[in-house]
């Protein structure tokens, strides 16, 4: 299939998924509107500075000039429109689609025939046609299919990763037509390097998306169940997976931590979890899955109670710094992060959470990770950020710090038994 060049393209929604790829589509040739709600979102871009902390799309901002407005009413010129706006749950845990379905109702009255609209969004299997095309057709006053193309590619990208980017991976894609799937196919093989995977239905590439993160949630809570029986059994399950890592097949090692975070592993498995319901099945295992994941920040604090304990501390009155607010290293996304639940489980246990987070410095209550750590009981390693990786014992006895929960095990648990800190990992 020949590669696409050339093309106007208005990408709505310029967050972690929408900015790299309106960027990366500008770079390869193709006239690039960003559209985004956010006034300051727009201001920090024309700014030339990333809304959020990306280092590598920062140095794209001054090399690559991207035109990006509040306007909707741009989409008119655009040949193709993406939307890539976030699809998070409710407090329920219920899907929340109220983003996409602004993103869709301001886009309906711009759209023109022949105008390709690809959704990238995170959406449950038939959301695009159950959700997404009722209301692109209703406020156009066209007919999907026949003036113009729906289609859905879901979003692939892993923040803070040097080697996996939005240029690079794999891609899926489905359409209401072969029109509409070759447009699409086309158009990502002009931007990527990576293989696109043409799906037969938009149903597809949607299950796609869902079943990817969920098989990645179920794999890390089966890892946390296993560390949370090895604990008791005195086995260090980092050693148990480096020696199951051996196989050459059937094993793809996943590893335990303090909870799971972002903006996928922890909420597209509701999105499958809530259709199978609406269609009379019940995902007891996803479910069950979800349950243990999102246990683990409570865990964590009742493994900080027990080495308190051991150290001659109580929890209740503590200063425990909890170092780490973002759910992943060197980023600064906190959403669904468990720090925050680890927070919330220590201020209910009546302890005094201090936080510090290089990169999340104004959600910090630190200033300092001095300033966090001095007069501490315990601390709590809740993000592997590489500032908080290179920590020593020495570091942590210097401010006063003998009880150290590791919950993303990243530090050297050797090294801090033999000086006498009471270290805890998640299973190990």
């Amino acid at each position: 299939m020949p590669k696409q060049k050339g093309s106007t393209v208005a990408v709505i929604g310029l967050g972690y998924v929408g900015l790299p790829l309106a960027l990366l589509a500008a770079r390869k040739g193709h006239e690039v509107v960003g559209i985004d709600i956010d006034p300051k979102k727009i201001a920090s871009i024309n700014a030339g500075v990333s809304p959020f902390f990306d280092e590598e799309i920062t140095k794209q901002l001054a090399k690559t000039r991207l035109d990006v407005d509040t306007d909707f009413s741009r989409v008119k010129d655009s040949e193709i429109v993406i939307i890539c706006v976030p699809t998070p749950v409710h407090e329920d845990h219920s899907p929340d689609l109220e983003p996409l379905i602004r993103a869709c109702e301001s886009i309906a009255p711009h759209i023109q025939k022949g105008t390709l609209v690809i959704v990238e969004s995170t959406v449950n299997p038939g959301a695009c046609e159950s959700v997404v095309l009722p209301i692109l057709e209703r406020i156009s006053g066209m007919k999907a299919g026949v003036d113009f193309e729906l289609s859905h590619c879901p979003e692939r990208v892993n923040p803070g990763d040097p080697k996996w980017g939005v240029h690079n991976i794999n891609r899926v894609a489905g359409s209401l037509t072969k029109a509409g799937l070759d447009r699409t196919v086309a158009f990502y093989r002009s931007i990527i390097s990576g293989k696109v995977q043409p799906m037969k239905t938009i149903k597809e590439a949607e299950a796609v998306k869902i079943i990817e993160n969920t098989f990645r949630d179920v794999n890390i809570a089966f890892v946390n169940e296993l560390a949370m029986s090895f604990d008791r059994l005195g086995i260090d399950i980092l050693s148990v997976l480096e020696g199951a890592k051996t196989k050459p097949f059937a094993f793809l090692a996943h590893y335990p931590s303090c909870g799971v975070g972002g903006h996928c592993i922890p909420v597209d498995p509701y999105y499958l979890i809530e259709e199978g319901k609406r269609n009379g099945f019940n995902h007891d295992f996803l479910s069950l899955a979800r349950k243990i994941n999102n246990s683990m920040p409570v865990y964590t604090v009742e493994l900080l109670e027990r080495a308190l304990r051991e150290g001659g501390h109580i929890l209740s009155g503590s200063k425990i710094a909890v170092l780490g607010l973002a759910y992943k290293a060197d980023i600064d996304d906190m959403r669904e992060s468990p720090s925050l639940r680890i927070i919330e489980e220590l201020e209910r246990r009546k302890a005094e959470p201090v936080t510090f987070d290089p990169y999340v410095r104004n959600r910090s209550t630190a200033r300092s990770l001095t300033q966090a750590l001095t007069g501490a009981a315990a601390a709590i390693i809740a993000t592997n950020h590489k500032e908080f990786k290179q920590l020593t014992p020495d570091y942590f006895k210097k401010h006063g710090v003998t009880v150290v929960v590791d919950g993303k095990n990243c530090l050297a648990k050797d090294d801090f038994i033999a000086s006498g800190i009471v270290y805890r990992g998640i299973g190990r």
